[in-house]
C-alpha cells in the first residue's frame, strides 16, 4: 500500500474526528437526563467509525481490481448480513434469516439486472457496489417489518384465519388482509420518502454529489434513479417474503402451524 496514500487518508480523518464533538454533546445530555444510554452511544459511534474505515480500505482494493467477481462477492456479503439482520427482527418466523435473505436477494437482484440491462448503470464496482448497498439496506428494513407484521397480524386474528381455512380457503385467501396490511405498513415509509424527497431534506446520494462538486441538476437525475430503484427492490423483496413465509405458517394440510404463533 502506498504510504503517501495512507498519510492522506489519516489527514482526511481529522474532520470526521472533529465531528464527534456533537456525539459527545449527545452523551453529556444523556448523562444529565439520566437516560443510561451513554455507553451505547459511544459504542455505536466507535463501531461505525471502525466499520466505515475498514470498508473504505476494502472498497479501495476492489475498485483497483478489474475483476467482476469482487462485485458479486461484495453483493452477496451485503445480502447475507442484511438477511441475518432482518431475520433477527422477525425472530418468531421459522427460518426467518433464510426467508429474509432469499427475499432481499430476489428483490435487489431483479432490480439490479434491470438497471444494468437498461444501461442506467455500468456493471463496474464504482457504480454497482454503492447502488447495491442502498437497495439491500432499504430492502432489509422493509422485509424485516413485513415478516414481523404478517406473523403478528395472523396471531392477532387467528380465529378469523382458521375460520376461513375451515370454509375451504387457501392460505393465500385466508391471510389476504393480513398480507395486504403488512405490505402497506412496511412500504409506507419508502413511499412517503419518495413523496417528500427534496422538500423536507436532501437525500444522501444527492447531497454527496453536490458536496463533491457535481451540478445540482446531475445530482437530481441520480436521485430520481435511486428513488425508483429503492421502491422497486423493496416492493419485490417484501412481496417475496410473504410467499416464503407461508410454508412456515401453514401445514401441508392447509392448517395453521400453532407452534409458530404460540410465543410472543
Amino acid at each position: 500500500m502506498d504510504v503517501e496514500w495512507l498519510l492522506d487518508f489519516l489527514k482526511g480523518m481529522i474532520k470526521p474526528l472533529a465531528a464527534t464533538a456533537v456525539v459527545l454533546l449527545a452523551v453529556l445530555l444523556s448523562f444529565l437526563q439520566k437516560l443510561g444510554i451513554e455507553g451505547e452511544m459511544i459504542y455505536s459511534i466507535v463501531r461505525a467509525f471502525l466499520q466505515l474505515s475498514v470498508i473504505g480500505f476494502v472498497l479501495q482494493f476492489i475498485f483497483s481490481q478489474d475483476n467482476r467477481g469482487w462485485i458479486i462477492l461484495a453483493y452477496l456479503f451485503m445480502v447475507t448480513v442484511a438477511g441475518y439482520t432482518a431475520g433477527q427482527r422477525a425472530k418468531h418466523v421459522p427460518r426467518g434469516k433464510y426467508v429474509a435473505g432469499a427475499s432481499i436477494l430476489a428483490g435487489t437482484a431483479v432490480t439490479m439486472l434491470m438497471l444494468v440491462a437498461l444501461n442506467v448503470f455500468p456493471f463496474t464496482p464504482r457504480y454497482i457496489i454503492p447502488v447495491a448497498g442502498m437497495m439491500v439496506g432499504n430492502a432489509m428494513t422493509v422485509t424485516g417489518v413485513t415478516m414481523k407484521r404478517l406473523r403478528d397480524d395472523i396471531k392477532i386474528q387467528l380465529n378469523l384465519v382458521e375460520t376461513a381455512l375451515a370454509l375451504g380457503a387457501t392460505p393465500r385467501q385466508a391471510t389476504k388482509q393480513q398480507v395486504k396490511r403488512s405490505l402497506v405498513i412496511a412500504l409506507s415509509p419508502v413511499l412517503d420518502n419518495a413523496k417528500t424527497v427534496g422538500l423536507i431534506s436532501l437525500p444522501g446520494a444527492m447531497t454527496g454529489m453536490i458536496m463533491g462538486g457535481a451540478s445540482p441538476l446531475e445530482a437530481i437525475q441520480l436521485q430520481i434513479v435511486v428513488m425508483n430503484m429503492l421502491i422497486g427492490a423493496s416492493t419485490v423483496s417484501s412481496i417475496m417474503s410473504t410467499y416464503l413465509c407461508w410454508p412456515a405458517f401453514f401445514t401441508k394440510a392447509y392448517q395453521l402451524e400453532s407452534k409458530v404463533f404460540r410465543t410472543d
